[in-house]
């Protein structure tokens, strides 16, 4: 359960953002919003541009859910390749797909620039190679993307030139994406919530929706201190759903818990590590993702569970793997570590549906909501005001439910994905 914000770097240097009261009486809206980070703001945000009386329900405080915790990482286009996008939902719809992950791009920097949100972006995402060959895969991903969606901002990095730029000699060889790059992922959310309640928004904190319901021609949301009584419904919070989203929902979106942690600021050392200063990413199942901070730290998220809880000691859980990448930082102190929570889907694409008439959803990132979120609550904000066709395109991406059924999901999609972790030891 998300209790608030975590004691991590992110927090440490969030930008001044006021407390939020709780719901405190009945209301009546135009839109009601459950979940106050990267999905519910962009839709918020929107809405309340467009003169929407809106209303946002966060259970614990913005941001501080998957949104205010994560890598900060900026990747290029949908969560899945646009070689299986062309092959699962044929090439029209996965270039429509691909148009809307760089509408979701421009998009994102717009909302910086437009709100004067101080978020530290920075271009440049690497995928470094953690396995010997792999050369002439990443070659013909670069040369697909340039010929058949002309774009042209992957470039190719030998093992000698990626090792002088990262500092590490642990990986084969990689590639450049010069359209990614990374930013402080708390103080997007909250420039976020502070543009949508600058536009007339209102968001509550410590207000956890607990149930919905339709009365009449209306929908009703239940909380512990009101309800919330709206013509339409949009429920985000990816890994926090809680189940509001109805039993189809849980049976495809499974929520994850994944760790990063921050060590002590490098001083002259941090010049020798990610010398471009880019994020970087690799190829492992279970992903090591890194970057520096702008007061010389290295952010460095690895390892996962699948279980409710953390584990005990964060530190020393991500700094194992922080070392397999740099062991020569072993002398170095780390000062934060901290979890969150993500959902995923069977084929990692995101779940994005109406669930019933007026009631849309959209979670199942799957760690790449930093770039699509935000758009992806635009696009939720436009079906609730009558143009459905970006919800209509994203309901066309799989999401089958998780093999085993209610019962059985969980210990077999746990057993499968420790696997594919052991693959990446071997």
């Amino acid at each position: 359960m998300n209790t608030g914000h975590p004691a991590s770097w992110y927090a440490a240097t969030a930008n001044a953002f006021p407390a939020l009261s709780a719901l405190a009486t009945d209301t009546r809206t135009d839109v009601c919003v459950i979940g106050a980070g990267y999905t519910g703001l962009g839709a918020t945000l929107e809405l309340a541009t467009r003169g929407v009386r809106v209303t946002v329900l966060e259970a614990a405080q913005v941001g501080s859910g998957g949104s205010g915790r994560n890598g900060g990482q900026v990747h290029t286009g949908q969560r899945n390749d646009q070689a299986w996008l062309e092959k699962t939902v044929g090439r029209d719809d996965a270039l429509g797909l691909w148009r809307m992950s760089q509408d979701a791009r421009a998009h994102l920097l717009a909302l910086i620039a437009t709100h004067q949100i101080a978020c530290d972006f920075t271009p440049g995402m690497i995928h470094a190679r953690h396995r010997k060959g792999g050369e002439a895969q990443d070659a013909a991903h670069i040369a697909f993307l340039r010929k058949r969606y002309g774009y042209d901002q992957l470039a190719m990095i030998d093992a000698p030139d990626l090792a002088a730029e990262l500092g590490t000699e642990v990986y084969h060889g990689g590639f450049i994406d010069h359209g990614g790059g990374h930013l402080h992922p708390l103080n997007l959310a909250l420039g976020l919530a502070r543009a949508a309640m600058s536009a007339g928004a209102v968001i509550h904190e410590q207000t956890r929706a607990t149930a919905w319901r339709r009365e009449g021609g209306a929908i009703v949301v239940e909380t512990p201190t009101g309800r919330v009584t709206c013509d339409q419904l949009i429920l985000t919070g990816d890994g926090y759903l809680d189940g509001l989203a109805g039993g189809a929902a849980m049976a495809r979106v499974m929520p994850i818990n994944n760790f990063i942690l921050a060590t002590e600021p490098l001083g002259a050392r941090a010049d020798t590590i990610i010398r471009s200063n880019a994020a970087v990413a690799d190829s492992r199942f279970v992903v090591s993702y890194f970057r520096k901070s702008p007061d010389g730290r290295l952010i460095f998220g690895g390892g996962e569970n699948y279980s409710p809880g953390f584990p005990s000691d964060l530190k020393a859980f991500v700094r194992r793997h922080m070392l397999k990448v740099y062991p020569d930082l072993a002398d170095v102190k780390v000062d934060y570590a901290w979890g969150g929570t993500l959902g995923i889907t069977v084929h990692r694409a995101p779940y994005v549906r109406q669930l019933a008439p007026g009631v849309r959803v959209a979670a199942g990132y799957s760690g790449q909501g930093v770039m699509l979120a935000p758009w992806f609550g635009k696009l939720l904000a436009d079906a609730a005001l009558g143009d459905p066709s970006g919800v209509d395109l994203l309901a066309k991406l799989p999401t089958p439910p998780f093999p085993g059924g209610r019962l059985l999901r969980w210990p077999l999609t746990v057993a499968g994905l420790s696997w594919y972790a052991l693959r990446d030891r071997i």
